[in-house]
């Protein structure tokens, strides 16, 4: 009894390594692909880099664009929701204006009114001339019939007169022409005024990207230079890491970078050191450890790639936290663990 007893316990840790055994052989080849991926990104975390590459925890943040009201109004239609791509230029919103339509009508009116006054005065000119070029003719005959003694002197003082008269009366009818002239000019120029504001009472996306935010809601009405939407350019995205003095003094912009995110700890993507801070800083908290936040780091951009980002752009993910890989050497060749592996 006491060797089957003995027997059984001897044979345990067998069985039970052949239990584990068997369930390993159980795992499909993407379960052993994946944890043969989380053990190298482990090991990435925690081993030493080779000689001139340096690693830092960081994460995928984009450049934010506001889609704001020049002018307030009621927010008539809003076009998109949060997570939505819009392109450049596309119409998002608009925002209703009566008052403004109604400005608008009342300086074209005004237009009309100043034009037929220009056309009253062009009329008023030609007939004014007439008059003055026949007060000069009658004036002109009157001072040859004064020397013949056919005329009185009178006559000829009533006829200079008139001749004043009417160059008068045709400098205020030319006065009359250039007010009603400029009175055009004011009139098309609040037309065109009205006009613009109505056309920035639609609101387009400035640049092409994801919404991110929707600020407001059709109905509401919103006060001039109120945030109606964010969007993502997704053309600008880059990685932020923070390095510590001496490795960020010796990158060199335009240099290859790549990165490891934690959700797809499988791929490596290519980017670029594209700004790296003048002025040290403390790190944030969301990113470095609290030992590291102790010292003044640089803040490091890397940019993505334009190709990589316009081909995969509907899945970038701000906020996505991983490994940035930078060479404080550039003459250092990347590990094969490092080189680039894109999704298919």
């Amino acid at each position: 009894m006491v060797a089957l007893t003995l027997g059984l316990s001897l044979g345990e840790p067998l069985i039970v390594k052949a239990q584990a055994q068997a369930q390993s052989n159980q795992q499909n080849p993407f379960e052993r692909a994946q944890s043969a991926v989380e053990s190298l990104i482990a090991r990435l975390r925690g081993r030493e880099m080779p000689e001139g590459i340096v690693k830092s925890n960081g994460r995928i943040e984009a450049t934010q664009v506001d889609v704001a009201a020049k002018y307030p109004g009621r927010l008539a239609t809003l076009t998109v929701n949060e997570g939505d791509e819009v392109t450049a230029g596309q119409v998002v919103a608009t925002i209703a204006s009566p008052e403004t339509e109604a400005q608008l009508r009342g300086a074209q009116a005004q237009v009309l009114k100043s034009k037929q006054a220009l056309a009253e005065a062009n009329a008023q000119i030609a007939q004014r001339k007439s008059d003055l070029d026949f007060a000069r003719t009658d004036y002109e005959r009157a001072k040859k019939l004064l020397d013949t003694r056919f005329i009185s002197v009178q006559v000829v003082d009533q006829r200079r007169n008139r001749l004043d008269a009417s160059e008068a009366a045709y400098v205020a009818a030319n006065a009359q022409r250039d007010q009603a002239e400029s009175a055009i000019a004011a009139a098309e120029s609040d037309v065109e005024r009205y006009q613009s504001i109505l056309v920035d009472l639609v609101l387009v996306s400035p640049r092409s990207g994801r919404v991110q935010y929707r600020l407001a809601r059709a109905g509401e009405v919103v006060a001039a230079g109120q945030r109606v939407l964010t969007i993502l350019d997704l053309n600008d995205v880059y990685f932020t890491i923070y390095l510590p003095a001496d490795d960020a003094g010796k990158l060199t912009l335009g240099d290859e970078a790549h990165i490891i995110l934690d959700p797809i700890p499988q791929y490596v993507f290519p980017s670029t050191i594209s700004f790296v801070a003048t002025e040290a800083q403390f790190t944030p908290k969301s990113v470095e450890t609290t030992e590291e936040r102790e010292k003044l780091m640089f803040r490091v951009k890397l940019q993505g790639d334009p190709k990589v980002l316009d081909r995969y752009h509907r899945q970038v993910k701000t906020g996505v936290r991983g490994l940035g890989f930078v060479r404080t050497d550039p003459k250092v060749p990347w590990p094969q663990e490092l080189t680039v592996r894109l999704p298919q």
